[in-house]
């Protein structure tokens, strides 16, 4: 046994699924770098699943070439996992500093969003220190946790009484559960509200419920006591018997790091791609969140909040929607989480500035037009049934209305 050999420690090459189907491997380098290489029998079919359109070349093939990544995975594995407390939480919980994102996915191998399955394909020497049992600890006492996102959210089982119960490894969890802002008032009603607002005016919304938090079972122990409602939304990856559908969002189609949601893509970007790749039914989609999330003073639609989805596993389609929030409500926020035509501020967007978008994208403008008109005046006319009907406190639903005052886009024609 040489000198050195008590030094060495172990990290792990992970295989990349897409369901049942091989695509590549994550290896961790010996200088902490992580590189991602497609497999060859994936390369070579011809009816492969899309992993990503991030991969996509612009004559419709596969771009292969992949430079190794320091620290951190490349950004579409990055954009698996969780944000802000939740990652916090996570690699607390392991001894692993946040960055150092291979380790946690290697954690969160089996539940991850979508239809992407990381497995331990091989040991493999990677550099001398104390890791091994860094790792080990995190695989054997983290939680699982299933989408990315800033709030805490937990895959859940819903029982037949309507019950949730948040599983130990999150595992064939078909429900992600929001739990109370420890921050701002009344979130999960707000949210809630905002969803089955949406619905009523033609958008495509997964199932929402609201839950009290203290009848949820199996919650982390160590997280802050706060007992009131919480919010469960039916996870649309994932369908009743837990077969798995392929999504990804607009920052890992960029290639993104999760901090650059904000940045580098426009509204016009995400169109633009869209109408290409998915045509009429996206654009019309995508064309009534936009005037929604405006509407009710969203400042938080990034490029994360929209994402698309492969039910056929290859041809995209915009997914439904996610994270309908009145954020005006608790900042004073007026931008949107993108620019729109060179504008973020919601108070200076007008109709004309989706006209320019519909030139600027390549889009229909008849459509564009139509699909404005007809969205302000649905929202106009379910709101009084949202106020009515749905959980909205009342200071909230004054500060929605306050903003659709100022919006010009809101303004009937």
């Amino acid at each position: 046994m040489s000198s050195n050999s008590t030094n060495k420690t172990y990290g792990k090459v992970l295989a990349v699924k897409l369901g049942n189907t091989p695509v590549g491997t994550l290896t961790l380098l010996n200088s902490e770098q992580t590189l991602f290489a497609f497999e060859d029998s994936y390369i070579n079919d011809s009816e492969r699943p899309t992993l990503s359109l991030s991969f996509k070349t612009a004559s419709g093939g596969l771009r292969t070439k992949a430079r190794p990544t320091q620290t951190r995975v490349p950004p579409f594995f990055s954009n698996l996992l969780p944000e802000g407390p939740l990652r916090q939480l996570l690699a607390e919980r392991a001894g692993v500093h946040p960055d150092r994102e291979f380790f946690l996915l290697s954690a969160l191998k089996d539940d991850l969003p979508g239809a992407v399955v990381l497995s331990v394909l091989e040991i493999g020497e990677v550099s001398e220190g104390p890791r091994v049992a860094a790792v080990n600890n995190f695989e054997q006492n983290a939680l699982r946790f299933s989408l990315a996102g800033v709030q805490l959210k937990f895959s859940a089982v819903m029982s037949a009484t309507g019950g949730l119960t948040v599983p130990v490894d999150g595992v064939d969890g078909k429900w992600i559960v929001k739990l109370p802002s420890m921050r701002y008032p009344s979130v999960p009603e707000n949210e809630f509200s905002m969803m089955q607002y949406a619905k009523k005016v033609g958008m495509n919304i997964p199932e929402v419920r609201l839950i009290s938090t203290n009848l949820i079972k199996g919650l982390p122990e160590g997280l802050p006591e706060n007992f009131g409602t919480s919010l469960a939304i039916k996870r649309f990856d994932r369908d009743d018997i837990g077969n798995r559908t392929h999504i990804e969002d607009f920052a890992q189609v960029y290639g993104l790091f999760p901090e650059q949601k904000y940045k580098e893509v426009s509204y016009r970007d995400i169109a633009s791609l869209l109408w290409i790749e998915s045509g009429h039914d996206a654009i019309v989609e995508f064309i009534r969140r936009l005037v929604f999330n405006l509407g009710i003073g969203n400042a938080d639609m990034h490029s994360k909040n929209w994402s698309l989805i492969y039910p056929n596993k290859r041809t995209p389609e915009l997914s439904p929607g996610y994270d309908f929030v009145s954020t005006v409500a608790y900042l004073p926020d007026n931008n949107l989480g993108l620019s729109l035509v060179g504008k973020k501020n919601m108070y200076e967007i007008t109709t004309e500035d989706f006209r320019r978008l519909a030139t600027k994208a390549g889009l229909p403008e008849k459509l564009v037009m139509d699909t404005v008109s007809d969205t302000v005046t649905k929202m106009h006319d379910s709101w009084k049934v949202i106020k009515k009907d749905f959980p909205l406190p009342s200071s909230i639903a004054k500060k929605i209305e306050s903003h659709m005052k100022n919006v010009p886009v809101m303004a009937l024609q």
